[in-house]
């Protein structure tokens, strides 16, 4: 037991990635509590519209469809630690401004509107920054294990942080929860401060008159020049549309069908995240890229799980049933990750992570505006099951097309336990 928990933790020995992680889990309990406090405060304001949260959603996340891929660019010719520290310094200032509006009873649902924005300005240029910067942090070797705990640090801020904005939000209102989140933000620039820049994994980067001529569509070129990296970066784009909006259809399924309280909502999110925490993990012992298969097999899952979540009539069984929903979720989305990440040239990883972080969350402004719509014309749970039905048809599509062009075959068997493999794969 003591040698599988140093296997899943190792990344945690090497104090940059330490540093960065606490810095972190820090930020995102306050950044998911920040998100219960915000949804709970569109609804008041909104009058309980499910297509308002569909436009936060959007808001949040145009600005990663128009300015991701620069940030890559970014990331590829700049110093990612000082990019960070940017970027989080921005998140903080903004934070702080809305959390004294919404303290003063000055708040508007534009206001929201425009905060959802700005941060989705800082965000665009923060994540795919951060996503590159891991690998600087604990070299190749240990890439798939830190990604995969940077993906449990996210997941246990979604237990933690929602839990804890159902109790702030029913004893304290909205005000205060949106304070502790700007609180919380200092967190990343004080641990980042404090890194060693002599430890940073920097020398497989090309020189730096190179990095200077980076430009974005050698980027493009560079991944439609490889497939194994498209068919992870379509799939991603489809569900990440469809069906990863739970912060969206989990606020309207908890208030409008089953006539939940905050407390309820945050429940959701929770159960949602201890599965999440449970995929993570689970993919934390990964030392080698993962192939096609388990990319695809964990989108069906997913997909499969989801349309049961969207269907489910009680309560208690949809909090069921996003426990192994959240599991598939970032099973499949660290395989993805995974699956790009070994195999990109350490020269284009900022681009082809911004070409990541595009397609996975650029795509929200486009889906979240239409799910919100469909939970508003014909209930939350259909959003859910219609995401999840399309979702297992694009999964099955890749499915198709991977084994047509390596020549693979599917095959059933039944002893000694039931499992699906594939024969004369001849690509990975």
């Amino acid at each position: 037991m003591r040698a599988k928990l140093s296997t899943t933790f190792q990344s945690l020995k090497v104090r940059n990635y330490r540093l960065f992680a606490v810095g972190q889990l820090i930020k995102l309990i306050g950044v998911w509590m920040m998100f219960i406090a915000q949804d709970w405060l569109v609804l008041e304001l909104s009058d309980d519209s499910a297509t308002a949260l569909g436009v936060v959603t959007a808001l949040q996340f145009t600005p990663v469809l128009l300015l991701t891929l620069l940030s890559g660019r970014l990331a590829d010719r700049y110093d990612k630690r000082l990019l960070l520290l940017i970027g989080n310094a921005a998140w903080s200032v903004l934070a702080l401004g809305m959390s004294i509006l919404v303290l003063s009873g000055a708040a508007e649902l534009w206001h929201v509107f425009v905060f959802a924005a700005l941060l989705g300005i800082a965000n665009a240029v923060e994540t795919p920054v951060r996503q590159a910067f891991v690998s600087e942090l604990v070299g190749m070797s240990l890439l798939p294990n830190a990604l995969s705990l940077s993906a449990a640090t996210f997941n246990t801020a979604r237990i933690v942080g929602p839990a804890l904005a159902g109790v702030a939000i029913a004893v304290f209102d909205v005000g205060p929860v949106f304070m502790i989140s700007a609180v919380s933000s200092l967190a990343p620039l004080l641990m980042l401060a404090r890194m060693n820049a002599a430890d940073l994994h920097r020398q497989d980067l090309p020189p730096l008159d190179e990095r200077a001529a980076a430009k974005v569509t050698d980027g493009l070129k560079y991944v439609a020049r490889r497939p194994d990296l498209v068919m992870p970066l379509v799939l991603i784009s489809v569900i990440g549309m469809v069906l990863f909006n739970f912060q969206l259809t989990l606020a309207a399924l908890a208030k409008t069908v089953f006539n939940t309280g905050a407390a309820s909502f945050g429940l959701f999110t929770t159960a949602l995240a201890v599965g999440a925490l449970g995929g993570a993990l689970a993919s934390s012992g990964r030392r080698e890229r993962p192939s096609a298969y388990v990319v695809i097999g964990a989108a069906i899952a997913f997909g499969a799980l989801g349309t049961l979540v969207g269907l489910a009539p009680a309560y208690w069984l949809v909090a069921l049933l996003l426990l192994p929903t959240g599991f598939f979720m970032v099973y499949f989305a660290q395989a993805s990750n995974q699956r790009i990440q070994l195999s990109v040239d350490p020269a284009y990883r900022g681009r082809v992570m911004a070409l990541w972080v595009l397609v996975f969350l650029g795509t929200n402004p486009i889906g979240a505006p239409l799910i919100g719509l469909v939970a508003e014309k014909f209930g939350a749970g259909a959003s859910i099951w219609l995401g999840g039905l399309i979702s297992v048809a694009a999964a099955l599509v890749a499915l198709a097309w991977q084994l047509r062009r390596t020549g693979g075959r599917l095959r059933l068997r039944f002893r000694p336990t039931p499992q699906v493999y594939v024969i004369h794969a001849g690509v990975s």
